[in-house]
């Protein structure tokens, strides 16, 4: 079995003029965080909420879930993608996921929201430029309905 290299390009498009660049993934890990907030439930999804709106995002559905003892996840499902979080309070750390696709997004305007709001001392963040055909952009897309598929 081949075992790939971090951040090794697998294949690549021979065609570069039919991909937009406009999609971003934001990799978010937050360290040294405030342990009360990492475990607040209702403030976490209020800082989603806040993150998409400032990265010009829109959200679809927010849904959350609180651990025992402790810990939270929670994402925002937005029409441009998503934004998610995963806390472990014990550790004062936090996993954030940034994807937005769309040529007015500003994810790092969410990124930066969200390092200030959990008061993270430390941060490591990683970018990848995502590659979608450009056709995709073209296409107008209308919200419906959401589906709510809770358990």
């Amino acid at each position: 079995m081949e075992v790939h290299r971090k951040n090794q390009i697998l294949s690549s498009c021979s065609n570069d003029k039919e991909l937009s660049h406009h999609s971003k993934h934001l990799l978010l890990e937050l360290y040294r965080c405030d342990q009360e907030k990492l475990n607040d439930e209702s403030f976490l999804r209020c800082s989603l909420n806040r993150a998409a709106k400032l990265a010009k995002a829109t959200v679809l559905n927010l849904v959350s879930n609180k651990f025992e003892p402790q810990g939270v996840t929670a994402i925002a499902l937005l029409a441009e993608s998503h934004i998610s979080i995963h806390t472990w309070p014990e550790s004062s750390y936090s996993a954030v996921d940034i994807f937005t696709c769309g040529q007015n997004m500003s994810p790092e305007f969410a990124s930066r929201y969200l390092i200030e709001s959990l008061k993270a001392e430390e941060h490591s963040l990683r970018v990848i430029e995502r590659n979608p055909p450009k056709a995709i952009f073209k296409e107008m897309r209308t919200v419906i309905k959401s589906q709510d598929l809770s358990i």
